[in-house]
């Protein structure tokens, strides 16, 4: 026996409507370098009718590949309704990549449209010319995108899209082999959409003002576009400066921002200018795309701030978990801050010993590879029959390695191409980490597995000094630290004093660069 509801379909068309007919009023502000545009959720659906009206006189058809390359603004925003409540897929690219990963990634999705904000042509200008299937770039300026939706009438007949159908395209960073297309359905972003305004995840509402340093480009900036329309929250938008310390707190003072988003090294610089400063509006700081130190969210609770850990993945839309704590208090409830969280409403997972594949127990000391399964977790990446990183049984292997607390928390240990095993045992780089960025001279450390002649691995820890303390730091006040909290044998074995972590397209510490010119360790 079937139910007998309406078989609505859950497509960003609703998203839309709602942006359109219930927060006609809401606000969304881009930064520019004269100042600030500003307009209405009203207005914007007006403009996102005339684009689709232009896209189509163009030639955009259902199923077409639209690609952006774009800073966060308004008029990407205005892209991310546009094109998949049309039936193209919106594919947003990385411009932190080089121009062959670049090449590479237009050329796999197909792309035949690509829209590209004026102060990027010359990144474009690099890769356009070696992906045959581009029909058409349209610029972000006057001349070009604001001439063609001016050309149109503020009116689009949606079409009628099957849920499954394709909305959204986002490539993995490719830091080993190439970028692989992860591809999302109306479906998938609808559900995910819902469970980032639960209390329990994002919780993002009507009265939020969300200022997002993640970038549109990453992992849909995690969703957020589509929870502000949903829910009805403002947005402000920093454009090129959302790296820029400075631009942030300026932002977030003069629009009120209530929530923030980023990954944890923005917020480690943002910390460096906020000096005595309060964000009293403030209300949450989503933080994800790599393990938070501890250090770091208590540095921000002392301020008034609560810095949420989120743990998530391209393949994952991306949200996974976000570290709420339940009915804890105090410590307790600092010590759930400071893992991942338990898996977001939809999401399951488990983990897998990483030697055998066996399912461990959920008793917070055994760690194996998380893997994880649900209605926005990629089944298999674009252009790929199938995935090796698929269980047989339907799980996504995420390569993060991991425990799980019996309550169903997580604490991230590391990715499993970076665990260090030496003389047959594990050592996580996570939990170095966190410890060496807790010291107070340190800005960022990252550490690393270095071969070792004899232990086969030894960890090395690569470390920033904060500015006023590059000449006192040193590497046995770094160790002395450690060594209240590891084992003496998980201490590194070296502390290697650098300028700067190199970090990836998206703002993680790269620590391939690091191995790649990391000397082996001698024997002693």
């Amino acid at each position: 026996m079937h139910g007998l509801m309406q078989d609505y379909p859950l497509t960003i068309h609703h998203i839309l409507w709602r942006v359109e007919r219930l927060f006609a009023r809401k606000q969304v502000v881009t930064k520019r370098a004269d100042g600030v545009h500003r307009y209405t959720y009203g207005e914007m659906a007006a403009r996102v009718k005339q684009l689709a009206s232009a896209l189509a006189r163009l030639g955009v058809k259902e199923g077409d590949r639209v690609a952006t390359l774009a800073w966060n603004n308004y008029r990407h925003l205005e892209l991310y309704y546009a094109i998949p409540c049309m039936g193209a897929v919106l594919h947003t690219l990385n411009l932190r990549l080089s121009p062959d990963q670049l090449a590479f990634i237009a050329n796999d999705a197909g792309d035949s449209v690509i829209v590209v904000d004026e102060t990027l042509l010359p990144l474009l200008e690099k890769f356009v010319d070696r992906v045959p299937s581009v029909r058409r770039v349209i610029v972000m300026n006057e001349e070009d995108y604001e001439s063609l939706l001016a050309a149109e009438e503020p009116s689009y007949e949606w079409p009628r899209l099957d849920e499954r159908t394709a909305m959204a395209m986002c490539y993995t960073s490719g830091t080993t082999g190439h970028p692989k297309g992860v591809v999302y359905s109306h479906r998938s972003t609808f559900l995910h959409t819902m469970a980032a305004l639960q209390s329990t995840t994002m919780g993002v509402d009507e009265h939020d003002t969300i200022l997002p340093m993640v970038p549109m480009f990453h992992a849909n900036a995690w969703g957020l576009p589509y929870a502000a329309g949903m829910a009805g929250a403002n947005f402000v938008f920093p454009d090129r400066w959302m790296g820029d310390a400075d631009a942030i707190l300026e932002l977030a003072e003069t629009e009120r921002a209530t929530c923030l988003a980023g990954v944890p090294t923005i917020w480690v610089g943002v910390l460096q200018k906020l000096a005595g400063r309060t964000l009293p509006h403030v209300r949450q700081i989503i933080c994800g795309g790599s393990a938070v130190p501890r250090s770091l969210i208590e540095a921000y609770e002392k301020r008034g701030m609560t810095l949420l850990q989120a743990w998530g993945m391209t393949e994952t839309s991306p949200m996974g978990s976000i570290a709420r704590p339940r009915s804890w208090h105090g410590e307790q409830a600092m010590d759930a801050r400071s893992t991942q969280g338990p898996p977001s409403p939809c999401v399951e997972w488990r983990i897998a010993d990483l030697e055998t594949g066996a399912e461990l127990p959920w008793d917070g000391v055994a760690f194996g590879e998380i893997e994880v399964r649900g209605p926005w977790v990629t089944s298999a990446y674009l252009n790929e029959t199938g995935s090796a990183r698929t269980t047989a049984d339907g799980w996504f292997r995420t390569g993060d390695v991991a425990s799980i607390t019996p309550d169903g928390y997580i604490n991230i240990v590391d990715r499993a191409k970076d665990v260090i095993k030496s003389g047959g045992e594990w050592v996580s780089s996570v939990e170095l980490e966190n410890a060496i960025m807790s010291h107070p001279k340190v800005l960022e450390a990252a550490v690393i597995g270095v071969p070792h002649p004899k232990w086969q691995e030894r960890p090395v820890g690569y470390v920033v000094a904060r500015a006023e303390h590059r000449d006192t730091i040193s590497a046995d006040e770094i160790l002395t630290h450690l060594s209240a909290k590891f084992m003496r044998w998980w201490l590194p074995d070296e502390i290697r004093f650098i300028d700067e972590v190199p970090k990836t397209s998206v703002g993680k510490f790269d620590k391939k660069v690091l191995r790649q010119n990391a000397e082996p360790l001698r024997e002693t």
